[in-house]
């Protein structure tokens, strides 16, 4: 598989490429956004940072509003930002609603019929991209990272639980802790995974936390305590109570920030914290 380059900006010394590529996994053209470092422009294999997207959100919505950008050119650091779903396949109900389809791959492999030929963003991400990335950029598979928000939060903690070895680290914004026990997640997995509950705990950050107690890590999470889903859909508390009960607690640093939401205003506030957390591991 080649990447088609569609555009490329310059910033900090770097360059921002967005590139289109045709993906087995979804069965679909799917773009990405990589920020290369001045370093890897001049030829060095650079550590990488994977950032997955919230709901309704594309493969830009993380590069143009977080401020990530500098913080990556500063510690010599790639990004990359993947799309949140397939695009363009065209399945009946795939578009009705915001919260699910379109803009809502939520990072699983979906086994209904379906969705299953088209919805498989958790191999999307895990498998093709990295080989793609790898193969054809300046970014060293050996050092990466992963994280998130919201749905990305979400996809970015199981990711990161069930591969532990290719991530080095793991943070989230506002993740959506418990997705098995909240209304997206619920209705995301009924869909995707079907009514078999025992199925979703795969891809639950806690029911893997639970199953993965000789595995030490060292989490990142921030969420405002303005955000309007901390409650009902995002269940951060929960995760906190539930690493707490499992003497886990010095694993996960979990930061209820005062004030702040769900927005990008958010994660442009304290993403040099963690890209910073990242680079801690990748550096290392």
């Amino acid at each position: 598989m080649s990447l088609t380059e569609i555009s490329r900006n310059k910033a900090f010394d770097g360059q921002l490429v967005k590139y289109k590529h045709s993906s087995d996994e979804l069965q679909c053209d799917m773009n990405f956004n990589v920020f290369l470092p001045k370093e890897a422009v001049n030829g060095h294999q650079v550590p990488g940072i994977y950032f997955l997207s919230g709901l309704t959100c594309t493969e830009d919505n993380f590069i143009q509003k977080s401020g990530a950008l500098a913080e990556a050119a500063k510690h010599g650091v790639a990004l990359i930002a993947p799309d949140t779903s397939p695009r363009g396949v065209s399945i009946e109900g795939d578009s009705d609603s915001w919260d699910f389809g379109t803009g809502a791959g939520f990072y699983i492999d979906a086994t209904e019929p379906k969705w299953a030929k088209n919805y498989r963003m958790y191999s999307y991400i895990v498998k093709e991209l990295p080989s793609l990335v790898h193969n054809q950029l300046p970014v060293d598979e050996d050092r990466i990272s992963i994280m998130g928000h919201s749905m990305g939060g979400h996809g970015a903690l199981t990711i990161f639980l069930k591969n532990p070895t290719k991530f080095k680290t793991v943070s989230a914004f506002s993740p959506i802790a418990n997705p098995i026990n909240c209304p997206w997640g619920q209705k995301a997995f009924s869909n995707y995974l079907g009514s078999d509950e025992s199925t979703w705990k795969q891809y639950d950050t806690l029911e893997l936390i639970k199953s993965h107690l000789n595995e030490k890590v060292d989490v990142l999470v921030d969420v405002g305590t303005a955000d309007g889903f901390l409650e009902n859909q995002l269940k951060v508390n929960t995760l906190q109570e539930t690493v707490t009960a499992l003497g886990r607690g010095s694993e996960f640093n979990i930061r209820f920030q005062e004030g702040y939401d769900h927005s990008y205003f958010f994660i442009s506030t304290f993403i040099a914290d963690h890209i910073n957390h990242h680079v801690k591991s990748l550096k290392a």
